[in-house]
């Protein structure tokens, strides 16, 4: 690994300097001015402003808008094993110290850009890391990075048994790497025979499959959330929108919910999810359908069965600021919906996954939706994602996740 700190150089615009001294880690294509030197795709270069100082040293990806992604705005710092080593410490010592130590059996540890690990995510369910890497800079040194994770979390009691690569991405591709799923190999380890393993979260269990599982495996960054939900959830009859593998729902019942019903557009997902109510014993208390929301929600509001508490986890409706309106208008449909069916008194979890979606704009929605509804809301919580997923400021895309519990009144 390179240690000497001559490294080639890229004058960057005022606008990428400006952006840069507010924290932002990425250089884009068209704010390069020149270069100096002779830099190496996913090698390392310094990142200069017009008048030569010094902004920040990161890894170069040639094929890509984002030309430069930072990992670090200090000029004496050597990027050596040591350097990496304690980045790596860092970010397990962050969610030693804010998680509980019963929420780190299944947490994030890496978190891209939040981390200074641009491009890259591990996930710990209990036995097992999920990682993707979604840059050639960290897929350069990725050789070192995992296994020297892994004998820190060893090193402080985690039992590891192996590290599965999750890179079906598409994102590879625009950064000239193919995508793949793959084990990927410990020295001197042989692979583990099964990439399932079993987690808990809130108390509640669920088996995770870190290679055909969604993204890493498993959603972790409402971990929170679902506790919250929880303790609304004691003697209520809910309907939980969008459940995937059942998670909100999951957490309702266990937090003494009346009756839980849980949809999700996927056979599949609503196939792990029964698996997950039985493996928990709440057969009596959870239903689970295969149903398109959209469908189900205006349909309801003819039929005589009734819910107060209401949830709606969507997937993202928008990954790009092309289709927010589209998105907009879907989040709307979904919550003027769900506060037509909830009687006076009755309760919502709502939120949006999409950074595109800002706060600014889901909250504005959620009001006329609720004037078109003819309710008002009383707002109980607004939150975000979890804190092993931490809001790095100055990077719009780490703060991606609004959720809002509401009593309709």
């Amino acid at each position: 690994m390179k240690t000497e700190r001559m490294y080639p150089r890229f004058t960057v615009t005022d606008k990428a300097a400006a952006a840069i001294r507010r924290g932002h880690p990425w250089v884009y294509d068209a704010e390069i001015l020149s270069v100096e030197g002779e830099p190496v795709n996913g090698a390392l270069v310094d990142v200069l402003g017009k008048k030569g100082q010094y902004l920040g040293t990161g890894f170069l990806s040639e094929l890509s808008k984002i030309r430069v992604r930072l990992v670090s705005r200090n000029a004496n710092d050597r990027f050596d094993e040591a350097f990496w080593d304690r980045k790596l410490r860092w970010a397990w010592d962050y969610r030693k110290t804010v998680m509980e130590e019963e929420d780190l059996n299944c947490c994030r540890i890496i978190f891209g850009e939040a981390d200074a690990f641009p491009g890259l995510t591990v996930d710990k369910f209990n036995d097992l890391l999920s990682v993707q890497v979604l840059s050639i800079g960290m897929e350069g040194i990725k050789g070192f990075l995992i296994p020297r994770l892994v004998e820190i979390l060893r090193e402080d009691g985690q039992t590891i048994r192996g590290v599965y690569e999750r890179n079906d991405v598409a994102l590879r591709e625009k950064e000239g790497m193919q995508q793949f799923k793959a084990w990927f190999p410990l020295p001197g380890e042989a692979a583990p025979e099964s990439p399932i393993t079993e987690i808990v979260e809130n108390g509640v269990k669920y088996l995770v499959d870190v290679e055909n599982g969604q993204k890493t495996g498993f959603f972790l960054d409402q971990k929170y959330n679902r506790r919250a939900v929880a303790r609304l959830a004691k003697g209520k009859t809910v309907l939980d929108c969008f459940t995937h593998t059942g998670s909100f729902a999951l957490n309702a019942a266990m937090g003494g919910a009346k009756h839980v019903t849980a949809v999700d557009v996927s056979e599949s997902a609503v196939e792990m999810a029964r698996a997950n109510v039985a493996r928990n014993g709440l057969e009596g208390v959870m239903e689970c359908v295969a149903e398109n929301v959209f469908d189900l929600l205006p349909r309801l509001e003819k039929e005589l069965l009734k819910y107060d508490f209401i949830i709606l986890d969507p997937p993202a409706f928008t990954k790009s600021r092309k289709t927010v309106a589209n998105a907009i208008s879907g989040y709307k449909e979904i919550n003027y919906r769900a506060m037509r069916l909830l009687p006076r008194g009755g309760y919502l979890a709502t939120c949006s996954c999409s950074h595109f979606a800002t706060e600014e704009k889901f909250l504005a929605m959620l009001r006329d939706a609720a004037k078109d509804a003819g309710v008002q809301l009383r707002q109980i919580e607004a939150r975000q994602q979890s804190c092993d997923h931490p809001i790095l400021w100055g990077v719009e895309e780490t703060n991606y996740l609004k959720f809002y519990l509401f009593q309709v009144v």
